[in-house]
């Protein structure tokens, strides 16, 4: 068995996001593992670095499949891509050593978050860009991630109510405005379910005065999603790196 390194961008808006369920094929692991599978002749399992939700696209996802072929990454990549939809696309292909697990060996995560805040939304964005047209005070909201960066537990940024592990380490966040649009880059070992997009929204009411920053350490010790700020959309994040 060989094993492969794909690294994928997708289009999350028509997908029940990454992860295989019983009730849906709509799912972008079902489609990579039937098109693999289409391909090969037989079953194939995908496994993916991390599971994107709903709604949520990605840049550069990773996974990791074995085949019991050895293909040349080039022709691979090339042939997975005539059974794949539009909207995803393999855009690397590698071959590894057979320890390789894209999830397992993943040492840390990149998300990128966008936001339209104009009067009325960019036409041709507006399915990749969360509209929240308010003014903000950039300053506050970068003065507000000192809060956030380092290992810390996380409950109250996660809607799982069942986290078992609740503790993760974020290294950086950037705040970066170009005209009337906003991007919030993430990096960290990893993310919680919807933790990205809490952050956002937690960010957002900071910067739009609703939120006192120097309260973030009272939010964060609470363990209590509630006192967290609101949920962004899924339509605004994307996946943007995975570091091994």
């Amino acid at each position: 068995m060989t094993t492969y390194k794909l690294t994928i961008a997708y289009d999350g808006s028509r997908y029940q996001g990454w992860q295989r369920q019983a009730n849906t094929d709509n799912t972008i692991q079902f489609i990579l593992e039937w098109s693999i599978g289409k391909l090969v002749g037989y079953r194939v399992e995908v496994t993916g670095s991390g599971r994107t939700d709903a709604g949520v696209h990605a840049r550069g996802q990773v996974a990791s499949v074995r085949l019991s072929d050895d293909y040349d990454p080039d022709d691979l990549m090339a042939a997975i891509n005539r059974y794949l939809p539009e909207d995803i696309r393999i855009i690397k292909v590698e071959q590894m050593p057979n320890g390789f697990n894209a999830r397992k060996s993943a040492k840390g995560k990149k998300y990128e978050y966008y936001v339209d805040c104009r009067e009325k939304p960019d036409v041709f964005s507006r399915r990749y860009c969360y509209h929240y047209p308010a003014k903000l005070d950039i300053e506050a909201m970068r003065d507000a991630t000192e809060y956030l960066i380092g290992l810390k537990n996380f409950s109250s940024f996660t809607d799982d109510k069942n986290c078992e592990d609740p503790f993760r380490r974020i290294t950086n966040i950037k705040i970066v405005r170009s005209g009337e649009k906003i991007r919030f880059t993430y990096y960290g070992t990893g993310f919680l379910y919807h933790m990205c997009r809490i952050l956002t929204g937690t960010l957002l009411e900071i910067g739009n005065g609703k939120r006192d920053a120097s309260k973030l350490p009272v939010v964060i010790a609470a363990e209590d999603r509630s006192l967290a700020g609101f949920l962004a959309p899924a339509r605004g994040l994307f996946l943007r790196k995975v570091y091994y």
